[in-house]
């Protein structure tokens, strides 16, 4: 077996790994507003993801480092021409941990009266 096919290999499972994983993730956080009725259903929901979301994200960041290092024409022609819809994607993955982490640290939330 040749070395790119190992590597082809590596990078598939690295990103189904990703999407997979992360799919739970994002799932909850789409369906957080329509199964989470009071407190402590949305606390239950945020604890579900709580220990493994942000591993699930080293998947990704190993993925673009493998390409990197096995591809590294294919990582300069992916990365410079969808670079807003990179930006696009880090930022929403920041904000999605921001998101997270703050949430329960507000006294008076909004989306939390009844």
């Amino acid at each position: 077996m040749d070395l790119n096919i190992i590597w082809f290999i590596l990078l598939g499972v690295l990103i189904i790994g990703y999407a997979v994983l992360d799919g739970f993730d994002l799932g909850i956080g789409t369906l957080f507003f329509t199964l989470g009725k009071t407190k402590e259903e949305k606390k239950t929901l945020i604890n579900s993801i709580g220990p493994v979301w942000d591993g699930n994200e080293v998947w990704l960041l190993t993925a673009g480092g493998a390409l990197f290092a096995a591809f590294p024409f294919v990582y300069a022609t992916v990365f410079s021409g969808f670079y807003l819809a990179m930006l696009l994607v880090l930022f929403g993955l920041i904000f999605r941990a921001i998101a997270v982490e703050y949430y329960f640290k507000t006294e008076d939330d909004p989306h939390l009266q009844n």
